[in-house]
């Protein structure tokens, strides 16, 4: 019989059960998924991916940064708004924010006159920390050690600041996508008499899930994590990065220490070590996803500090946030609108998809980007001559890449009747021996981690990066 002079009951009926006769797959049917961390559920619309995208589209980041702008007020020696003058720092420089959002001494608004007008006193103190006294870095181009310097930085001012509040939130802005206003590598610190909402949202969750579980909510999820691992990115002896059940941004993830462990500063040598790597890895992933600097916004999580510092916080669990915007490519982005402002978060991914997506099980090695335009060629085969010449060594051509400190791309002919075997992307010293200039139809562009460096760079700032291998026809 026709459904069609059914009632609406009926006809609601009839949906629901059809639904519930089907096979449900999670990356083909909507659901909700319940973020028990903070409280809130997230709506799952994985078929969505599938409708063209006429919508907004970010210009491509092309821009080269300069290694030190003495403009920049983040770089050392530049002078900042307060006419204060940086030190010329070589590692981390941790600094008061010029225009800080909390100051120490902000006067009470005294009481409220009725319960929908409520204000309270909100005091502290905002700080800015730069990771590296380069511009032209990111974290993932930064070294293990260098990185460890800015986790052991981390901690020292969480220590510092939490012992006179009760909150210190770390939180890097990466990409002018995210609000982030000077490329220079930092992050900040802001450190409240108050605790935030989402603090307060996890505090309650985690003391109640422990209350009832008899353990940490975030400890009992890795290890649930661990045995299903299907949203496992990276794992190592101290800690582990997934993408949460619960995500809400496209590349979410969450990263967690194997340990019980409550706050930054308790980490051990060996754990922030470990941390420093698994961070160099996870940015790097980040990175070659869509072959762009991948934008984010990242922050830490531990328990409360201040004068409440030594109460009981066995249910609190370390852990960091990375929530980038990016959806589809390097420059479509998600966007918080409409039903997410207005109702609640919903994403196009599952987080089972975004596991397997080939960047995340991707090699850790960085892939950076060199373009050289046409007009530079002639001054490349150039490098690649006088390379020869100091070097004895024929064919090879080292040139400083622009954004990544610690590697060079070599430049090789394809079609050199020195040698036929073809170039070992492994080993920087395999070369192929070039041919006269004349000969030249395009050469290769191989990306290695290596000190080696020329004065190209330099002499010539038009080679900048954009692309992984790129062929180049004079």
């Amino acid at each position: 019989m026709s459904r069609s002079g059914t009632d609406p009951e009926q006809r609601q009926q009839a949906s629901e059960a059809d639904a519930a006769a089907a096979t449900f797959r999670a990356s083909d049917h909507q659901h909700i998924r319940y973020n028990p961390l903070q409280d809130e559920w997230v709506l799952v619309s994985a078929h969505r991916m599938k409708r063209p995208w006429q919508g907004q589209v970010e210009p491509q980041l092309l821009k080269t940064v300069p290694r030190h702008d003495p403009l920049n007020p983040l770089c050392p020696g530049a002078t900042r708004a307060n006419g204060e003058v940086n030190p010329h720092y070589d590692s981390t420089f941790l600094f008061d924010n010029d225009f800080p959002a909390l100051q120490p001494d902000a006067p009470s608004p005294g009481p409220s006159d009725h319960p929908l007008f409520q204000a309270k006193a909100a005091r502290g103190v905002c700080k800015v920390m730069c990771f590296h006294p380069w511009s032209d870095v990111t974290l993932p181009l930064m070294s293990v050690p260098e990185i460890r310097a800015v986790v052991d930085a981390w901690a020292s001012v969480t220590e510092e600041l939490g012992a006179q509040y009760p909150w210190v939130q770390i939180f890097e802005n990466k990409g002018a996508m995210m609000g982030c206003s000077n490329p220079h590598p930092h992050c900040q610190v802001w450190a409240s008499s108050f605790l935030p909402d989402i603090a307060q949202r996890e505090e309650r969750s985690q003391q109640t899930y422990k209350s009832q579980h008899g353990e940490p909510l975030l400890m009992e999820y890795s290890r649930q994590e661990l045995l299903r691992k299907e949203r496992l990115v990276l794992t190592s002896e101290h800690w582990l990065v997934l993408v949460p059940f619960w995500a809400t941004w496209p590349y979410q993830t969450l990263l967690l220490p194997r340990r019980h462990v409550q706050r930054l500063p308790e980490l051990t040598p060996a754990e922030r070590d470990d941390l420093a790597s698994i961070m160099k890895k996870l940015l790097t992933k980040y990175d070659n996803l869509f072959e762009t600097s991948f934008p984010y916004s990242m922050g830490w999580h531990g328990a409360p500090t201040g004068s409440e510092a030594g109460a009981n916080w066995d249910h609190w669990q370390l852990h960091a946030h990375y929530y980038p915007p990016l959806l589809r490519s390097a420059t479509v982005r998600k966007f918080m609108v409409g039903y997410e402002m207005l109702a609640q978060a919903q994403r196009d991914l599952t987080p089972e998809q975004v596991r397997t997506q080939s960047s995340l099980a991707s090699p850790d090695s960085h892939m950076q980007y060199v373009q050289a335009p046409d007009t530079s060629v002639a001054l490349l085969l150039q490098s690649l001559h006088k390379a020869e010449n100091s070097s004895g060594r024929e064919g090879t051509a080292k040139v400083r890449n622009p954004r990544a400190w610690k590697e060079s791309i070599v430049l090789r002919s394809p079609f050199s009747p020195a040698s036929s075997r073809e170039p070992n992307s492994h080993d920087p010293d395999s070369s192929l021996g070039p041919p006269p200039v004349g000969l030249w139809h395009s050469c290769f562009i191989f990306i290695f981690q290596t000190t080696i460096s020329s004065k190209v760079s330099s002499e010539h700032p038009e080679l900048h990066t954009v692309g992984q291998v790129w062929w180049l026809t004079p």
